[in-house]
């Protein structure tokens, strides 16, 4: 692993989403202990694998987090490591879903779909503010929602531009979405003239990751972003009963891997550097993931 590590590409941030899974004891850690505690401590043992150099903070898609909160995970990791922050979900759902945890907005618009001054006051600020230099891409990712509650592609696109031209400049911002028919040629324009990048996302309903790179005009992207969550037509609880305790790989998807690794040496070629994350859902482990897809990268670049 430590020779893996050490010829890794410099631009390369390759990482999982979240640390705390118990079921990684012999992969990531060298000891057995708890989700919990593995939330308060596992951070700093993560940031010493030699292959994962970046690591997705999914918390934040239910709700912000302070500056400190941000601050105390920049001080567990080395110089080098970057972390992909999910945006507050509010920035991204038209309307709130009828799951029950959402309580008595449930079914209810969202006022703060798209809301500029929010996003940048609880979002982007503590942010920024909080993770400093080991600052990733701050991701908002638009879960499945009818395109109608979004007022059609066309329209999204519009909003989408006016939202993300609002934020301040610097951080790096990527788009997620989970519909297909939003991925236009508006789509692509309006993140490009903001220098916002695509998230290449591998879930189940989305194109092959090779096509979104295409809709989206990915290779003009200042970073490439990309997260490897689900199978084709898998959902996510029958992919977690399949898999957990992800200590292993269950069912290996090469092509996929063999994808991401083709679009991650484009990128690293023309001098921008790639993030991705990879999910437990995807193979079964994120970090056994991670390890294949670092050879599959590393024995592309050294090709001549």
């Amino acid at each position: 692993m430590r020779a893996l590590g050490t010829r890794l590409p410099q631009g390369l941030f390759l990482g999982t989403s979240s640390w705390t899974f118990p079921g990684w004891n012999g992969l990531v850690y060298d000891r057995e202990a708890t989700s919990v505690r593995l939330s308060r401590e596992g951070l700093a043992a993560y940031g010493q694998h030699p292959v994962l150099r970046t690591v997705g903070v999914d918390r934040t898609f239910y709700g912000p987090v302070s500056a400190a909160t941000f601050a105390g995970y920049a001080a567990q990791v080395p110089p080098g490591f970057r972390f992909l922050v999910k945006a507050h979900e509010a920035c991204t759902l038209a309307r709130w879903p009828l799951h029950p945890r959402y309580r008595n907005v449930r079914g209810q618009p969202n006022s703060r779909f798209l809301e500029a001054s929010y996003a940048r006051d609880a979002v982007v600020a503590p942010f920024v503010e909080g993770l400093g230099e080991k600052a990733g891409p701050l991701v908002f990712q638009f879960p499945p929602q009818d395109p109608r509650e979004l007022g059609g592609p066309e329209v999204f696109a519009e909003r989408l531009h006016a939202f993300l031209s609002s934020l301040p400049r610097g951080p790096l911002y990527a788009v997620e979405v989970r519909n297909e028919a939003l991925l236009t040629d508006a789509f692509a324009q309006a993140l490009a003239d903001v220098d916002a990048c695509p998230v290449l996302a591998v879930w189940r309903d989305m194109p092959p990751v090779e096509r979104q790179a295409v809709l989206t005009r990915a290779s003009r992207s200042r970073a490439l972003v990309v997260r490897w969550m689900l199978p084709p037509g898998l959902e996510y609880e029958e992919a977690r009963r399949r898999y957990f305790p992800f200590n292993r790989l269950v069912e290996e998807d090469p092509s996929t891997r063999e994808a991401i690794a083709r679009v991650c040496v484009v990128a690293l070629r023309a001098g921008r550097p790639a993030f991705v994350t990879l999910n437990n859902k995807a193979e079964g482990s994120a970090p056994l993931s991670a390890l294949r897809l670092a050879s599959c990268v590393v024995s592309r670049v050294e090709v001549p």
